[in-house]
């Protein structure tokens, strides 16, 4: 991927992502693109004789045990999924078959009749069922525990040790390195002052890492921003103590205070602890992605 492979690419990702309102690609597999790709990274750009304009892109990345892919497709050739699709999909999956094979994760963002045939046909099956979950700002409800700014330069060993202990066997977040972490502090979005912190006995217990999505509409206007509880978790040593709600209306409090007045977030739909839980906090389902799955050999 040169630098004009990636500037017609993020032209067409900002085109799917004014469409579909949502980003495109994931901060993993967006991170890995505009860094020039990295060891276990591919970019694949599809082009259409008469068209200016790449018709579709798809990536894949090796993670700690499996491969992530996506999919994407410029909105004006969407019509031609079922050529175009197949086609991508293939090519990728060639990818990871020359590279060894292994597990791959594809995430389609409301998948239809025939994303689930489309990844039938390239030996994909449906998996995991991620709800994407908004409330209004702000809550109403009280905060009860006290947190603290992220220190860039300072926290960085100590929430990775946090974060990975209490995603030790979740194929995004867990296994997180210095350089996952630092990569997102160099990104634009990032604001250490919504990385919320929460310590208890001189160790750090929870943390509530929020993130502001500026979205613009299918004519490129900005909308209104959007607040999303980026990241969330109790340290396994400090569970049961009822911080999971409290760091989520912490950084629910701290998106409102910057002005936000919708939070979102996602979770896995069989964690039905968890959904209880945003339900009981007022979030509702605004939308689902769906994950499929397969093992490339």
């Amino acid at each position: 991927m040169g630098a004009q492979d990636i500037a017609v690419v993020s032209e067409l990702l900002a085109a799917a992502s004014r469409a579909d309102g949502q980003q495109a690609l994931t901060d993993h597999q967006w991170l890995d693109l505009v860094s020039g790709g990295r060891a276990g990274f591919a970019g694949l750009v599809a082009w259409e004789p008469g068209h200016r304009h790449p018709v579709a892109y798809a990536q894949v990345s090796r993670g700690n045990d499996s491969w992530g892919l996506e999919l994407v497709v410029d909105p004006h050739h969407r019509y031609e999924m079922t050529t175009i699709g197949p086609e991508m999909l293939a090519a990728a999956i060639e990818v990871v078959h020359d590279e060894g094979g292994g597990p791959v994760h594809w995430w389609v963002f409301e998948a239809t009749a025939i994303h689930y045939k489309l990844a039938a046909e390239v030996g994909l099956h449906p998996t995991r069922l991620l709800h994407q979950m908004r409330r209004p700002l702000p809550t109403g409800l009280p905060v009860e525990v006290t947190t603290r700014p992220f220190v860039v330069g300072a926290d960085e060993e100590r929430w990775l040790a946090v974060n990975n202990r209490a995603f030790a066997s979740h194929p995004e977040q867990g296994g997180w390195t210095l350089e996952t972490l630092l990569s997102r502090e160099r990104e634009p979005w990032f604001d250490a002052a919504g990385f919320r912190l929460h310590e208890r006995d001189g160790e750090l217990a929870a943390f509530c890492w929020t993130k502001i999505h500026q979205a613009r509409d299918r004519d490129g206007d900005r909308q209104p921003a959007l607040g999303e509880i980026y990241v969330i978790a109790v340290d396994p040593a400090f569970q049961g103590l009822g911080l999971g709600r409290q760091l989520t209306l912490c950084g629910l409090d701290w998106l409102a205070n910057a002005g936000l007045t919708v939070g979102m977030l996602h979770v896995d739909a069989d964690n039905i602890g968890a959904v209880a839980l945003y339900r009981s906090l007022g979030f509702d389902i605004d939308h689902d992605s769906q994950g499929f799955v397969g093992d490339v050999r």
